[in-house]
């Protein structure tokens, strides 16, 4: 099994732990790469939050050879074998410990901002991390979450080696895993997206649950399933509004895609972040996909786009957002299209690996600022987009991701039309005018 990213790896791995739901369950991440990962269970379980802070105490002049672990509240876990044998005296081990606390509560503020951890004493403790190599530093996490008082520990990851169970077995009462294949060599093989993550996207996914033991406060979920009706047909989608959005935007897919697109779901959630509402939705119903002429009536598309729209400023808790379009191959057409409708007043598009030319006469009337966002590697739609933005009387901008083909799976080319479109929404969104 190969992830998208780890918000993919996250979400999956939330629905497999649904049967945790109804228990008093807190999702402790392992920084930095577990976090986002943690951040999905958390949502999906509506659990709290928090990092597992573990700073390994590597032996004097040995420090790759562990003799302990330490955790927040004072929790300690020394190994009296490893420590004798390594004739490590009491003022060493002593000194190591100092360092090591000093980092930890510095990372701790770091990642929390003053807050104090959440409470795991009585509780399920859910251990996420974002995959298992040798099982080190999940061992430690579970030891400590078992020093600070959980009830219950769950390790859970969405990928281990095949004999993962038979290392950390004894470490936690439910070992959990979506995939522990033979050939297992590291955890990065198993992600299409496996760029590091830093120091701030660990608080930015802390900040987003803080005080919000039961998910998003608000007069209605965050994140949840809706239907639109449009004209005869009835459109799903997902619909995901952090509190205080600025704006929402709406995705348009291309041919043979849909709401799952995990691409667009990496986009979204970026956004999502960055305080945007986004609405992943189906422009058309199954049964239309199956005829190839609806995939490709730009006009139909856009038509629906329109309606969905108009739907959703409806809406309460989404009336009088900004709004966004955000259209990928021929789903950039529609979007484009869409735009130059005088009504509702779109904020900004934004195009990845679009065909922008299929807008055909409609694109001298888009007046929302466009970005496109164009692989390097993709020269026939490269040029396509040159042709479509010298059409365009917006304000525009085409961005040449080096190296990127045209569904954009090369390591870190995903995050970079991310980046790019989080910015350029962030940067245009203002009051929508209905």
């Amino acid at each position: 099994m190969v992830f998208m990213d780890r918000l993919e790896a996250g979400r999956l791995l939330g629905e497999r732990l649904c049967h945790l739901r109804d228990e008093d369950v807190v999702v402790l991440g392992l920084p930095r790469g577990g976090v986002p990962v943690a951040a999905e269970v958390a949502e999906a379980l509506g659990a709290p939050l928090d990092v597992c802070l573990v700073r390994k105490l590597g032996v004097p002049y040995q420090p790759e050879l562990g003799m302990g672990a330490l955790g927040e509240d004072g929790v300690r876990v020394i190994n009296d074998a490893v420590v004798r044998e390594a004739r490590v005296t009491p003022e060493e081990l002593a000194r190591v410990e100092r360092n090591e606390r000093e980092v930890l509560e510095r990372r701790g503020r770091r990642y929390r901002g003053g807050r104090a951890p959440v409470r795991v004493d009585g509780r399920t403790v859910v251990v996420i991390d974002d995959g298992v190599a040798t099982g080190s530093t999940a061992r430690a996490a579970c030891r400590i979450a078992r020093a600070r008082g959980a009830a219950r520990i769950v390790l859970a990851v969405p990928v281990a080696p095949h004999d993962w169970t038979e290392r950390l077995g004894g470490e936690a009462d439910e070992l959990v895993a979506l995939d522990t294949p033979l050939d297992f060599y590291a955890v990065g093989q198993f992600y299409i997206d496996f760029a590091q993550v830093d120091d701030r996207e660990v608080a930015v996914c802390l900040e987003r649950t803080a005080g919000r033991p039961h998910g998003f406060a608000g007069a209605g979920p965050r994140d949840q399933e809706v239907e639109m009706a449009v004209g005869a047909v009835r459109l799903r989608g997902r619909l995901t509004v952090p509190e205080d959005a600025a704006g929402i935007v709406v995705f348009a897919h291309g041919s043979g895609s849909s709401r799952h697109s995990p691409r667009n779901q990496f986009v979204a959630a970026e956004l999502n972040r960055a305080g945007l509402g986004t609405l992943l939705f189906d422009l058309l119903t199954e049964e239309e996909e199956r005829d190839r002429a609806h995939v490709f009536d730009t006009g139909l598309l856009a038509a629906r786009l329109t309606e969905t729209t108009r739907s959703l400023l409806e809406r309460p808790g989404t009336e009088g957002l900004a709004l966004g379009y955000f259209g990928a191959s021929t789903g950039a057409a529609a979007a484009l299209w869409a735009a130059a409708e005088p009504e509702p007043r779109i904020a900004a598009v934004v195009s990845r690996g679009g065909r922008p030319d299929l807008a055909g006469p409609r694109l001298p009337e888009v007046t929302a600022p466009t970005l496109l966002i164009v692989g390097g590697a993709d020269p026939v739609v490269l040029d396509l987009n040159r042709q479509a933005q010298a059409r365009l009387r917006c304000e525009s901008r085409l961005a040449v991701v080096p190296g990127a083909t045209h569904l954009f799976e090369e390591p870190g080319a995903l995050r970079t039309v991310a980046e790019l479109a989080r910015d350029w929404f962030t940067d245009h969104m203002a009051p929508a005018h209905v």
